[in-house]
């Protein structure tokens, strides 16, 4: 009983301290709360996040859309929960999608197969608001080696003007070191194909990054920028997020109460608002708050 108190006061504080609540007259509600994920992922994990996928009319201020681009098992509900209807109160057009179902989780499958589903996404989105480039945020593997591979490979670089990854997967990660368990393994990278192949591919070394990386990994007139945090738990060490060609920012850079990790920094006001700047070169100032990592809520 006590556990579950203490699980209730930490999600209200939660809520209390990083939400990005709603402000008076916004069209969507903006929750940034670890909860709000949770609930989202609950209600319906397939469903569009609020203020995506909702017909819109592209501006000169706002000429292209943005195209939101989940990571691994995570569908784009439980990830964009905060980031569609906060981009979205900010006069973008917003769309996301959930890609590469595999055993009944998305994201999970080829990141070849994957990669072409969200070309086939954006041209649709392209041609249903006439726009004739996206811009694409992303998390994770979609913030990425998917969405890379597109440009690299599928003709992306003519249709995205900006790739805004968050967390993203550019270089392999060891996972905390759990991927590093399936060397013990006979077989073991065999099995983490079967599994995942996604996750194969997102590994340190795996021959997809190295074919992915070789040459300029940041080609065309695409726009590269990567957001970490430092308690990355997932992306690990955070650095490998990094890769050449891309601008690079901290969360904690001048803010050390924003103790976001890999799976609350989407939600991050102060990241969200880094986002929105990007996209339209904005100069909105960024928050500093206390915005708690997914298993401190």
């Amino acid at each position: 009983m006590g556990r579950l108190k203490i699980t209730a006061a930490a999600l209200l504080s939660v809520a209390i301290l990083s939400s990005g609540a709603t402000n008076a007259g916004a069209a969507y509600r903006v929750d940034t709360s670890a909860a709000g994920s949770v609930a989202a992922l609950l209600t319906d994990p397939r469903a569009d996040p609020p203020g995506a996928n909702v017909p819109c009319t592209l501006t000169p201020e706002r000429p292209r859309p943005v195209v939101l681009v989940p990571g691994t098992t995570e569908t784009m509900a439980f990830n964009f929960h905060a980031l569609a209807p906060y981009l979205a109160n900010e006069g973008f057009c917003v769309y996301a999608l959930n890609y590469g179902w595999r055993s009944g989780f998305p994201a999970m499958g080829d990141v070849r197969r994957s990669a072409a589903e969200l070309q086939a996404f954006v041209d649709d989105v392209r041609a249903r608001t006439g726009a004739g480039q996206v811009d694409l945020v992303g998390h994770s593997q979609g913030g990425g080696l998917m969405p890379r591979y597109y440009i690299k490979n599928l003709g992306g670089d003519r249709a995205v003007h900006r790739l805004v990854g968050i967390a993203p997967s550019n270089t392999g990660t060891t996972f905390s070191g759990f991927l590093n368990l399936f060397n013990l393994i006979p077989g073991g990278e065999a099995l983490l194909r079967a599994w995942t192949p996604a996750g194969q591919q997102q590994k340190v070394g795996s021959a997809f990054l190295r074919e992915l990386n070789a040459g300029d990994p940041t080609p065309g007139d695409v726009r590269y920028d990567v957001l970490v945090t430092l308690y990355d738990q997932v992306i690990t060490p955070y650095t490998r997020s990094y890769i050449d060609g891309a601008s690079a920012w901290v969360l904690q850079r001048g803010c050390a109460l924003d103790l976001s990790e890999h799976l609350t920094i989407s939600s991050s006001p102060r990241a969200m608002t880094q986002v929105a700047n990007l996209l339209d070169g904005g100069a909105r100032r960024l928050p500093c708050r206390v915005h708690l990592p997914f298993a401190g809520s």
